[in-house]
């Protein structure tokens, strides 16, 4: 009898073990394709106070594409996400001095643990997809706000759509 209750505990302390959720230990490959710094990216129209390399001059330069967007409970880089990404290392390949943080986000569904477990998944990705294009890490940090700082406030599909992003930000 006391062998029995032994082993049952043994497996019980085994099974929910196995149930405790941890972040991958592996991330995206990283892109195929490396960057063409043939083309630097276009310099966008100065704005007075606004210097390149700056945070201000990297979003006008970028177009909107300092953010990028991912389907539901997914943290992979598509084709759309990669061609942002690789206007964003032209940026940060013309300007050396600048750092970059990524920022990993997620829609309001979930508990708060699983959508900053999400976030961070997703600036991780976008991180590692610029290190593959020759960016070094040493420029490059992650944080994730989960649902904290949503885009778009909304209980519907396109505000969450909106709210599963990656945001590029230049910090100084």
């Amino acid at each position: 009898m006391k062998r029995l209750a032994v082993t049952v505990t043994a497996v019980s302390l085994l099974a929910l073990g196995a149930c405790s959720k941890k972040a991958p230990e592996q991330l995206p490959p990283p892109p195929a394709a490396p960057v063409q710094t043939a083309a630097p990216v276009a310099a966008a129209p100065q704005a007075p106070g606004m210097a390149p390399g700056s945070q201000g001059h990297f979003r006008q330069a970028m177009s909107g594409r300092d953010v990028i967007y991912f389907d539901t409970d997914q943290y992979n880089v598509d084709a759309e996400d990669a061609a942002a990404l690789r206007q964003q290392a032209q940026y940060l390949l013309q300007y050396p001095n600048a750092r970059a943080r990524l920022e990993g986000h997620a829609d309001e569904r979930g508990t708060r643990e699983y959508n900053l477990a999400l976030g961070e998944r997703r600036a991780n990705a976008a991180k590692n997809y610029l290190i593959g294009l020759g960016i070094p890490a040493t420029r490059l940090t992650t944080i994730s706000y989960g649902k904290e700082r949503p885009d778009a406030l909304g209980s519907n599909e396109s505000s969450w759509a909106r709210n599963r992003r990656a945001v590029t930000v230049v910090v100084e």
